[in-house]
């Protein structure tokens, strides 16, 4: 299947394409719209000519962080995501030897996958269950449990990116957030 978020078809191709683009997608989704963080491995790859986990890891971290915060940049504070991009990559390569499909394919249980989703730099509980979601709803990455481990965004409807296939489905998704803020204001 083919990933559709950030309404560019040349990013989403990468995304596709790419298991440690999709990934890095999902790190760079937090405080920045979710299609333009989306967008960031789309631009990495156009600078860095590569999204190769242990050339990103091994890069000159002063170098890399420029060439993140180029215009148009790859996230709204491309410095300290040049910092997770970088570390991520680390991961990627120390534990998974630079196959980041490796991180769903030997999961044994959606726990498990959530679990080695949250080990890596940047990952929080709520966008491991997320990105779980996401692998399960669009790539038919679905260990046993997964249903279970990430909990309400295995229904279906429109709560994250996980559940984002077209502009329609973006929209609802931006809808429900924005009533969810507004009642955690309430």
């Amino acid at each position: 299947m083919a990933i559709q978020i950030t309404g560019d078809a040349d990013a989403d191709k990468v995304l596709t394409d790419d298991p440690f683009a999709l990934l890095l997608g999902m790190l760079l989704d937090q405080q920045y719209p979710m299609e333009h963080a989306f967008r960031g491995p789309a631009k990495l790859l156009s600078r860095f000519g590569t999204l190769d986990p242990a050339r990103i890891a091994g890069e000159d971290p002063e170098a890399f962080a420029t060439l993140c915060a180029t215009t148009p940049a790859v996230h709204r504070f491309p410095g300290s995501m040049a910092n997770r991009i970088q570390a991520v990559a680390r991961e990627v390569v120390d534990t998974y030897d630079g196959d980041t499909t490796r991180l769903w394919n030997e999961a044994t249980t959606g726990a498990d996958l959530v679990k080695r989703v949250m080990a890596l730099p940047g990952f929080g509980k709520q966008k491991a269950q997320i990105f779980t979601a996401l692998l399960a709803k669009q790539l038919g990455v679905r260990p046993e449990g997964w249903e279970k481990a990430v909990g309400d965004y295995s229904q279906d409807g429109f709560r994250s990116v996980a559940d984002v296939v077209d502009p329609v489905s973006l929209l609802k998704v931006r809808e429900y957030k924005k009533e969810k803020k507004a009642a955690a204001k309430a």
